[in-house]
Order: structure tokens, then C-alpha cells, then sequence
């Protein structure tokens, strides 16, 4: 197949700078498909400097992550999520990276916690087994990219990558929750995952094109379980929320987004923040397992937060990464 030579051979440095950008511009003018989304994992995959974790920690590892790339401006919300995640038991093993098209990526945001992000792996996989979280820095897990991140910037579009980084977890994780920028990539992604073998997962995009569960407007779905996917749609006011403007939910800087999570699990924020925190953990927790439902799901963020356990588990986490 040719789409899997030229990847090998992409990751592999062995084609020219030329020949890389023609390859990509030619992926994104083609329409990328469904089996040039899982090539290209797999082989990112093979690629990718692997989390040493247990098979039987595998299994229950769960990722909440977006593609970015939707210029909203929101604040950290998967990374908000997966924090709150992690004090209700799930075991989260989030892979991101720094700001590339917003203020704060997800590391500028940990970081601004307090989280120490210059672990090596054995520390990474302490992180999991204790405290039920780690972060996983991409610059870190796939250096293949070091050669292919000057040509993908040279390009004047997005190009694959730009959908492909939440298929290539290092913790080769079997579920996820994963937003994508643009609803029109919802089933490419879903159809991805089910060719990758992935357990169980959601990936949304919201109709006002946020990578997120929208508290603004309703969000379409595809859910993956077990080589099959369904559809859906998520409407807030049925779940019971207050619909909110775009304006309500919006961040800034490290610094600004990292406040806003611990007014979120002090309880001094409890307006719409709050809301889309809680309504994207509701169907985090429900593709992990962790809930029946998305009412369950809901109820179970909220007493979270509300007990204090949140952010009791947030400072574990801090203090842990700190004692490495």
C-alpha cells in the first residue's frame, strides 16, 4: 500500500522535505480516509516511546483529550476533566502538549499547577499506579516528530497530524473521550479507532465547533464500543444545565487557567465553567465505565467537586509529582 510506505518511510526520515510536504498536501487534498488515519497511528505508534505499564493498568487506562485547533479560546477544559477524573478513581493517562494554537496548552496549564512535568517513564507510570493520573509530553514520547514538525509548519493548512495526535497515546490506551475540531471529522476519527482496535469510546464536536462537549449548543457523538459505533446527539438543557454563551467559558493564559480549575474544585466557581467541567466528565466517566449513564456520570463530578475531594486529589497529585 502506498499510504503505508510513505508513512514508514515519513517517520523513518527517509524522504526528502520536498517529497514530505508533497505527500501531506496530497493527503489533505485527497480527502484522508479512514485507513490512512489508522496507518498513520499505528505507525506513529511503533514509533512512539511506550508507557511501561501493566497490561491489567492498560486496560483501565482512559485518555480525555482534544485535537485543538478550534481557536475558542476556552480554558483547559479536558485537562480540567481529567484532574476531576482521577479523585473519582478513574485512571487517567492524558498525553498532550504545550500551546500550539491557544494561550495555554494542557502542559502550560499543569505546570502552572504545580505538576512537575520532566518525569522519565518509571516516574510517569509511579504517577499512574498512585495517584491514577500522569501526563505523557508528545515532544517527549515521539521524537520521530522532531524532523516532521518543521515540514507540517511549512504547510499553509492543517494536515494530518492536526487530527492524529489523540490516536497515538503512548499508554496505548483502549478508551477515550476525544474531541476534533469540526463535526465533519467525528465519524473519520470514530471509524479510526474501531480499525485501531480501541475498546470503548465518544468523540464529540460540538455544532459551535469546539473539540468539547458544548454547554453553548448541542453536541453529535459517535461512540465506539466493541468494533461497533453508534450515534447521538448531547443537549444540555435536557441534562439539566443552563445553556451559557461562549464568552462564560473562555480562558486565558497558564496562569488564568490554572485559577479557574481551582475555583472549579474550591467551589468558588459555579456558573458555566463549572457546568462544562461537570458535563464532560458525566461522559468521560460513563466510556470509562465509572458511571451507568450520563445522569449518574453527572452526579458523581458534581459530588467531586462539592465534597472537596477534587481538590484534595488535585494537591495529591501535585505533591506526588514533587516527591519523584
Amino acid at each position: 500500500m502506498l499510504a503505508q510506505t510513505q508513512f514508514e518511510k515519513l517517520f523513518a526520515n527517509e524522504l526528502s522535505e520536498e517529497e514530505a510536504r508533497e505527500f501531506l498536501i496530497a493527503l489533505y487534498e485527497n480527502g484522508e480516509s479512514v485507513s490512512d488515519m489508522a496507518i498513520a497511528a499505528r505507525i506513529m505508534r511503533e514509533y512512539a516511546i511506550a508507557l511501561p505499564i501493566s497490561e491489567e493498568l492498560r486496560a483501565k487506562a482512559i485518555d480525555i483529550v482534544g485535537t485543538g485547533g478550534d481557536k475558542s479560546g476556552t480554558f483547559n477544559i479536558s485537562t480540567t476533566v481529567s484532574l476531576l477524573l482521577a479523585s473519582i478513581g478513574s485512571v487517567v493517562a492524558k498525553h498532550g502538549n504545550r500551546s500550539i494554537t491557544s494561550k495555554s496548552g494542557s502542559a502550560d496549564v499543569l505546570e502552572a499547577l504545580g505538576i512537575r512535568l520532566d518525569l522519565n517513564l518509571d516516574q510517569q507510570a509511579k504517577m499512574l499506579e498512585n495517584v491514577g493520573f500522569c501526563f505523557m509530553f508528545a515532544p517527549s514520547h515521539h521524537p520521530a516528530m522532531k524532523h516532521i514538525m518543521p515540514i507540517r509548519h511549512s504547510i499553509p493548512h492543517r494536515t494530518i497530524f492536526n487530527l492524529l495526535g489523540p490516536l497515538t497515546n503512548p499508554a496505548h490506551v483502549q478508551k477515550y473521550l476525544i474531541g476534533v475540531f469540526d463535526p465533519s471529522y467525528v465519524d473519520l476519527v470514530a471509524n479510526a479507532l474501531v480499525d485501531l482496535g480501541v475498546k470503548r469510546a465518544m468523540v464529540v464536536s460540538s455544532l459551535d465547533k469546539t473539540d468539547e462537549i458544548s454547554i453553548c449548543t448541542k453536541t453529535p457523538f459517535a461512540f465506539v464500543e466493541k468494533g461497533f459505533i453508534s450515534h447521538g446527539e448531547i443537549d444540555p438543557e435536557v441534562l439539566g444545565f443552563k445553556l451559557a454563551t461562549h464568552k462564560e467559558i473562555l480562558g486565558g493564559d497558564a496562569a488564568q487557567n490554572a485559577a479557574i480549575i481551582k475555583d472549579i474544585f474550591s467551589g468558588k466557581e459555579k456558573g458555566a465553567k463549572r457546568d462544562v467541567v461537570v458535563l464532560n466528565a458525566a461522559c468521560a466517566l460513563f466510556v470509562d465505565g465509572n458511571a451507568i449513564d450520563l445522569d449518574e456520570g453527572i452526579k458523581k463530578a458534581s459530588a467531586a467537586i462539592d465534597s472537596g475531594k477534587a481538590m484534595k486529589h488535585l494537591e495529591k497529585i501535585v505533591a506526588f509529582s514533587n516527591s519523584l
